[in-house]
């Protein structure tokens, strides 16, 4: 079992920042080994990936937010960060934290409200 708890959430207005933080915890867990994902959903859509991290470090963003957002792993602290630039309303949504593992796990969520 893997918890997932994200964290840096809020309000910003169009144009700001925020950094989303995803910390991974659980019995036989190895987060270094778990490809980490940013995923998020606005009211009446389905859910869209936004960014993933490979064990090896290889990432790729959803084209709405390339170029905006980054996506970075700290091993040591099994912690999975998402840096959002030039935040727009389109990317008003709840944001969850994904691990695969022997299977996916899924935080909670975190909500991103970006004001125009």
């Amino acid at each position: 079992q893997v918890r997932l708890v994200e964290s840096g959430g809020g309000l910003v207005q169009a144009g700001g920042s925020l950094r989303l933080s995803c910390g991974a915890s659980g019995s036989g867990f190895s987060f270094s080994l778990s490809t980490m994902s940013w995923y998020r959903q606005a009211p009446g859509k389905q859910r869209e990936l936004v960014a993933r991290i490979t064990s090896d470090g290889i990432t790729n963003y959803a084209d709405s937010v390339k170029g905006r957002f980054t996506i970075s792993r700290d091993n040591a602290q099994s912690t999975v960060y998402l840096q959002m630039n030039s935040l727009k309303p389109g990317d008003t949504a709840v944001y969850y934290c994904n691990s695969l593992w022997d299977t996916y796990y899924w935080g909670q969520g975190t909500q991103v409200t970006v004001s125009s």
